[in-house]
């Protein structure tokens, strides 16, 4: 399947699942209080195919998979007969439509819990949070390679995608944040990241670059793919050559030889490049050349590239028992609320970029697509994260959305009495602006990811 239809899939799938259980939750709430429901629909447009119930309820799958909705029998849209009207939605008491309102994003946190659940127990792979790399503000607060990150602010990190999740949101906050950290063939310590000294202006999407970090996982083998012709390595270095130590210090990948080259080249004269190349241990000797770069400046060099680096299998697994994954599902759904709500506090008051807090269709396509080639616990992680997303978004206090409804209902309570038709009206108008200047934030942000 090519990436662009393995993205519509698997969007397809995803928005079917969630905006299903999210009218599912509507509709059962519903029907418990006794309001008749007309309609229940997933996605808008023509329907493509359609079912009328026992219960009276016109099922329908409609062309355009981008939502859905239940249709409840309600005065303020079609006639009701007076035998029926017990069964319209507005002459039920305001806390019975608060409730029902409320049910749609209840259902997708349900459903989150549901699905890290499953993910939990299925085990997702990953890799060990251990450090291959520390620089810049990560070498000030004491880390060093091999180092495991056991916990950042508190919050347990048993794989990287964990400690990189929660030092990315650390990042933004720009301040200090404590790690626990167990050194390579070492009791555990603490570690404070200075977090406050992070530049104003950084690339929030490479949070953990910015911070000097980089994963065991990420560094590349020290293994030669290339060597420039006329360079200090031509003739000498080969294809394929595992480089072990220069100047008897020791290599572990490449991100170690351009530091350790350049005290060769400060030292003078030649030093000898350890190899191993098929099986045998060489010792080969070499003098850098210092060359000039493209920005003015110089730098002393071998003259090799680095291979292609092959994407190592997952060293880790994030796996529980079925009855130890239950609570771990629920405290993970709720942190995943608080963090979902925190992020738009801070695109709000400007602490990041709406461009990396609101995506659209294209970037979830994309997203889903990937993580479905990660095998099922990536894809079940994604569907919960998606549909916590949804539960929070349809909260927001916008009139269209479940938010916005429930600031009417919330309002009626107040003042003892339904607002009226014009000022419901004018809502409904606000929230339609409002909704269509975030979808079109939302393909603005998707575009510039892609041409980008």
């Amino acid at each position: 399947m090519s990436t662009f239809l393995g993205s519509v899939w698997w969007m397809l799938v995803a928005l079917g699942v969630l905006v299903t259980f999210h009218e599912f939750g509507h509709f059962w709430v519903a029907r418990r209080f006794g309001v008749k429901v007309l309609r229940f629909s997933i996605g808008f447009g023509r329907p493509l195919w359609t079912r009328v119930g026992k219960d009276g309820t016109e099922y329908v799958i409609a062309a355009i998979p981008l939502g859905g909705y239940v249709k409840m029998l309600d005065e303020r849209e079609v006639d009701v007969a007076p035998a029926e009207r017990a069964q319209a939605f507005n002459h039920k008491p305001v806390l019975q439509r608060m409730a029902i309102v409320a049910a749609g994003p209840a259902a997708n946190l349900l459903l989150a819990i549901g699905l890290l659940w499953a993910m939990l127990v299925v085990g997702r792979p990953d890799y060990a949070p251990v450090v291959g790399k520390a620089d810049g503000l990560a070498a000030a607060a004491g880390l060093h390679a091999g180092d495991r990150i056991l916990s950042v602010d508190g919050r347990a990190t048993p794989t990287w995608s964990e400690a990189e999740l929660a030092l990315a949101v650390a990042a933004l906050d720009r301040q200090p944040v404590a790690l626990g950290v167990k050194p390579e063939g070492g009791s555990d310590v603490q570690r404070t990241l200075p977090l406050q000294r992070l530049p104003a202006v950084f690339d929030e999407t490479r949070a953990v670059a910015a911070i000097g970090l980089t994963p065991r996982h990420l560094l590349m083998p020290a293994i030669v793919g290339s060597v420039t012709e006329g360079s200090p390595a031509w003739g000498v270095l080969a294809e394929g050559d595992r480089i072990t130590a220069i100047d008897a210090s020791p290599v572990s990948s490449f991100e170690d030889i351009a530091p350790l080259v350049a005290a060769l080249g400060a030292r003078g004269g030649p030093g000898m490049i350890e190899v191993q190349r098929d099986g045998d241990r060489l010792a080969l000797e070499l003098t850098p050349a210092r060359r000039t770069l493209p920005d003015g400046g110089s730098q002393w060099l071998l003259g090799i590239a680095n291979a292609a680096p092959a994407r190592p299998a997952p060293d880790a697994v994030l796996r529980l028992g079925p009855l130890a994954a239950i609570p771990a599902s629920i405290q993970e759904t709720g942190y995943q609320v608080r963090q979902l709500f925190g992020m738009i506090g801070r695109a709000f008051s400007g602490q990041v970029s709406v461009q990396n807090t609101v995506s659209g269709p294209l970037t979830i396509a994309q997203v889903a697509n990937s993580y479905a080639s990660m095998g099922l616990a990536w894809f079940l992680n994604f569907l919960a994260l998606l549909s916590v997303s949804i539960a929070i978004l349809n909260l927001l206090p916008i009139p269209v959305l479940d938010g916005g409804h429930l600031l009417y209902y919330l309002i009626e309570l107040a003042i003892g009495r339904p607002l009226g038709d014009r000022a419901v009206a004018a809502g409904q108008y606000l929230g339609l602006a409002l909704l269509a200047g975030l979808m079109g934030l939302a393909f603005y942000n998707d575009i510039l990811r892609m041409v980008s």
